[in-house]
């Protein structure tokens, strides 16, 4: 039986980098309207939880449906779980898609869902390959979150440091010894995990590593990670929104 999924778009106005971020134009769309169009392709029932009137009027005008929530939450994660308790229903998996992810894939979304076929999850993520291409350095970035896996495709752990760490190679020869993992934020839940996950005081692992996962980790949750060939295409900096405008204009709805 297909589980009944909602999609749930956390979107805030407020930006240290990009203010407005959502209804920031991309082509003929405004970002949240990319984001919203995309996650319909692939779940029924979608809603945009935002702090703001302006994004949610914007998302009515485009003939979507949003929820205002409050502006105190300190991420995503807690926004959706107070656009669930407003959205009401019964589901069986709720997904959390950043509001800045304009290019996300119809095939992402599905093997998120894939992942609780598995009933020891109850949380699921994405994963995406590092490029060798891209060598060592993009690995070592630490704004490139680091995920590692157990047999079962379930997260070990996830950092900002190099994991794992490759004894008997030399530093620049470690991608072509592994298949070093890319943590892609976006998330699905169980409804009662996620209501439960916001009530979790911050852990220690949480605290030094800046990674609300490990939070979840350390709460005894299992974590799916599904692997995807697909990279994800965010937007935090005008910069990334100028590289946007440029994938539209060449490759339009295909991208």
């Amino acid at each position: 039986m297909t589980p009944r999924t909602l999609a749930i778009i956390p979107a805030r106005y407020a930006s240290t980098r990009l203010e407005g971020k959502p209804l920031r134009r991309l082509g003929s769309r405004s970002i949240i309207e990319w984001v919203y169009r995309r996650v319909s392709e692939a779940v029924t029932d979608v809603v945009v939880a935002t702090d703001d009137e302006r994004i949610y009027s914007a998302v009515e005008d485009f003939g979507g449906r949003a929820v205002i929530t409050s502006t105190e939450h300190r991420s995503g994660t807690d926004r959706c779980a107070e656009a669930l308790m407003k959205v009401g229903g019964q589901y069986d998996i709720i997904i959390n898609v950043q509001g800045d992810e304009p290019f996300i894939r119809r095939e992402q979304i599905e093997a998120l869902i894939e992942c609780f076929a598995d009933p020891d999850i109850t949380i699921a993520t994405l994963a995406h390959p590092f490029d060798a291409e891209e060598g060592m350095a993009a690995v070592e970035n630490p704004n490139a979150v680091k995920v590692v896996r157990d047999s079962h495709g379930r997260a070990l752990y996830f950092s900002r440091s190099v994991i794992p760490y490759v004894r008997d190679a030399e530093r620049g020869e470690w991608l072509r010894h592994h298949r070093y993992l890319r943590h892609v934020g976006i998330y699905a839940f169980c409804p009662a995990t996620l209501l439960e996950v916001t009530n979790l005081g911050a852990s220690e692992l949480e605290e030094r590593e800046r990674l609300e996962q490990l939070r979840w980790l350390e709460g005894g949750y299992r974590i799916g990670v599904a692997v995807t060939p697909y990279a994800s295409i965010g937007i935090d900096t005008p910069e990334d929104l100028a590289r946007a405008e440029e994938l539209i204009a060449t490759y339009g709805d295909e991208i």
